[in-house]
């Protein structure tokens, strides 16, 4: 199992950027379904998220 999460950790850190812009798009679509109630929590939820993704800028 281990190596399952090995390489995961590989493919997030090398398309991070990608993964940022899915991050947003989902954090978008929720924060649409949910009529932007939970705007504050959804955001943090994602910027917590995207400080998992790897090494390269989490704000874009």
């Amino acid at each position: 199992m281990s190596k399952l999460l090995d390489k995961a950790k590989e493919l997030l850190t090398k398309h991070d950027r990608s993964v940022d812009k899915g991050l947003n798009k989902a954090g978008e679509q929720a924060d649409q379904r949910t009529d932007q109630k939970y705007t504050e929590h959804i955001d943090k939820g994602v910027q917590e998220a995207k400080k998992h993704t790897g090494e390269s800028d989490t704000t874009k």
